[in-house]
C-alpha cells in the first residue's frame, strides 16, 4: 500500500511539473528579456550601442539631424507664408475679418459698400504676411538651445513631436517678437486708415449696434496657427518622405527611423 502511495504522489508531481512546464518556462523567457533589457541599457549610450537602424545613431547626431531638419522646415515655411499671397491666396490660412466685424461686413455688403471691407481683409493678410520672416530667428534660437533630451524626445516621438514642443515653448516668445512687426505692418499696408474708413462707413448707418476688434491680436493669433500647421506639414514630409531630406545627414538620422 505504502509503495502504492508512492507511485501515485510522483505521478501526480510528475504532471504538475509537466503542466507548470509552459509557465515556467514562458517566466524564464521574460526574466531573460528584462535581463537582456537592462545589460542593454547598462552600454555607454544604452540602446545607442545596439546595432541596426535608429539605434546606432548616438544622441548627438540625432539631435544635429534634427536641428537641421528644423532649421530647412521652419525656413521653408517662413517661404511659403512671407510672400506676397501666402497668406491671402491660400483659402486654409486666408485671415478674414474678426468675428466682431462680420456685421459690419454684412451691413456694408446690403448698402453696397462691401469693398470697404475686402479691403480691410486683403490689408490683414498683408501684415501677416509681413510679419512671418520674424518667425525665422526665434525658430532658429529654440532649435540652438534644444538639448540633447528634448532631441531624443522628439526624434522617438509622433511625426508632429518638434511642432507640439515648439507651440509649447515658443508660443509667447513668438507672439512677444512679432506683435510689434504685425502692428506697424498692419499701419504701413493701410490697415488702420482701411479700418477707420470701413467703420465710419458703417456707423452713418442709422441704428446699426456699436462694434469693436483688435486687429493685431486678430492677425497674430492666425498667423501663429498657420505657422505651426505648416510647421507640423513640413515636419512630417521630412519623417515620411525620402525626398525631402537634402542633406546628407537627414537622410542618415531619418533614413533609420
Amino acid at each position: 500500500m505504502h509503495r502504492r502511495i508512492t507511485t501515485i504522489a510522483a505521478l501526480t508531481l510528475g504532471a504538475l511539473w509537466l503542466g507548470a512546464a509552459p509557465v515556467l518556462s514562458q517566466s524564464l523567457l521574460d526574466r531573460g528579456k528584462s535581463l537582456f533589457g537592462s545589460a542593454t541599457k547598462s552600454l555607454p549610450g544604452g540602446v545607442e550601442s545596439l546595432p541596426g537602424g535608429a539605434a546606432d545613431l548616438a544622441t548627438d547626431e540625432i539631435a544635429a539631424g534634427l536641428r537641421e531638419a528644423l532649421r530647412i522646415g521652419t525656413e521653408r515655411v517662413v517661404g511659403a507664408l512671407g510672400r506676397a499671397d501666402g497668406f491671402n491666396g491660400d483659402p486654409e490660412i486666408h485671415i478674414p475679418l474678426p468675428g466682431t466685424l462680420a456685421k459690419v461686413q454684412s451691413t456694408l455688403k446690403m448698402v453696397g459698400a462691401s469693398t470697404l471691407a475686402d479691403d480691410l481683409e486683403l490689408r490683414l493678410n498683408r501684415a501677416a504676411e509681413a510679419a512671418a520672416p520674424k518667425a525665422k530667428a526665434v525658430f532658429w534660437d529654440a532649435i540652438a538651445a534644444m538639448t540633447l533630451d528634448d532631441a531624443r524626445r522628439i526624434y522617438e516621438g509622433p511625426n508632429d513631436a518638434a511642432t507640439q514642443y515648439f507651440r509649447d515653448k515658443m508660443t509667447a516668445p513668438l507672439a512677444d517678437s512679432m506683435r510689434p512687426v504685425v502692428d506697424s505692418t498692419l499701419s504701413d499696408v493701410g490697415a488702420i486708415q482701411a479700418y477707420d474708413a470701413m467703420i465710419g462707413r458703417y456707423k452713418s448707418i442709422p441704428f446699426v449696434p456699436d462694434v469693436k476688434a483688435n486687429l493685431t491680436t486678430h492677425v497674430l493669433e492666425r498667423a501663429l496657427d498657420a505657422l505651426f500647421l505648416f510647421l507640423a506639414r513640413e515636419e512630417a514630409a521630412i519623417r515620411e518622405n525620402p525626398a525631402k531630406r537634402s542633406t546628407a545627414l537627414l537622410q542618415k538620422v531619418f533614413g533609420a527611423l
